[in-house]
């Protein structure tokens, strides 16, 4: 698809609702799949079966998940009986890494070095069989990195990969509204005061009135705290 097209397609699908927008991504494209690891992802996905129930869906196992994200991680692969492809970190990197710098290396060097052994280099090669994805990224999980994400974009980091953000407009409270009234499987995580969750030694249950994204790599200055999975320059 190319630059004008995108443009023109875009204008059309960001004022549509996630499920049209979902629809139109998989009647597009074969090569496609959800990418799927928070309670935006279930809601995403629950929708996507209701389109193709054989929507394909992956996700990326760090190695250092909390014990409550591999028990959600079953059950969303039960409740919609998906074959899902589940992507792990090389081990030599890793083994590269924690014998250097041992375990918990991120709290001095900064979360980049080891989020892209364990989430971006494992995203590389699921994305390498696709031509498009579909994330479940919200304009306010992160508003200073997100606040203009568009429904589908030429992804900023991939350039030959189509990205779709069905989801882009919805708030956390529709998301959650969402899940509620439809009876979606939730991480047991969210129960206990988390919100945004990814690694355990990097997520942390939030405050009243604290954002979402500051549970995630709290040690770290700055507002912009994202892994590197979804690139908002492109390159």
């Amino acid at each position: 698809m190319k630059k004008d097209e995108i443009e023109d397609v875009k204008k059309e699908l960001d004022k549509k609702e996630p499920q049209e927008i979902i629809k139109y991504a998989l009647s597009n494209y074969k090569k496609i799949a959800i990418a799927f690891s928070g309670a935006e992802d279930v809601a995403l996905i629950d929708l996507a079966t209701k389109v193709d129930k054989d929507v394909k869906v992956f996700t990326l196992d760090t190695g250092r998940l909390n014990p409550e994200t591999y028990d959600f991680i079953d059950r969303v692969r039960d409740s919609y009986s998906l074959n899902l492809e589940t992507y792990s970190p090389d081990t030599e990197a890793v083994q590269k890494l924690v014998n250097a710098k041992g375990l918990f290396s991120f709290y001095q060097d900064g979360h980049k070095e080891c989020c892209g052994i364990r989430k971006v280099e494992p995203l590389k090669r699921a994305l390498s069989k696709l031509d498009a994805w579909i994330t479940g990224q919200r304009k306010d999980s992160n508003p200073s990195t997100r606040n203009a994400l568009p429904a589908i974009q030429r992804d900023p980091g991939r350039r030959e990969l189509i990205k779709f953000n069905p989801m882009a407009n919805w708030t956390l409270n529709q998301i959650w509204g969402y899940i509620m009234e439809n009876r979606v499987p939730h991480n047991k995580l969210h129960d206990m005061g988390y919100v945004s969750i990814g690694c355990a030694p990097c997520t942390r249950p939030i405050l009243p009135g604290q954002h979402e994204r500051e549970g995630r790599w709290w040690w770290e200055s700055g507002d912009k705290r994202e892994c590197g999975l979804h690139l908002t320059e492109y390159k």
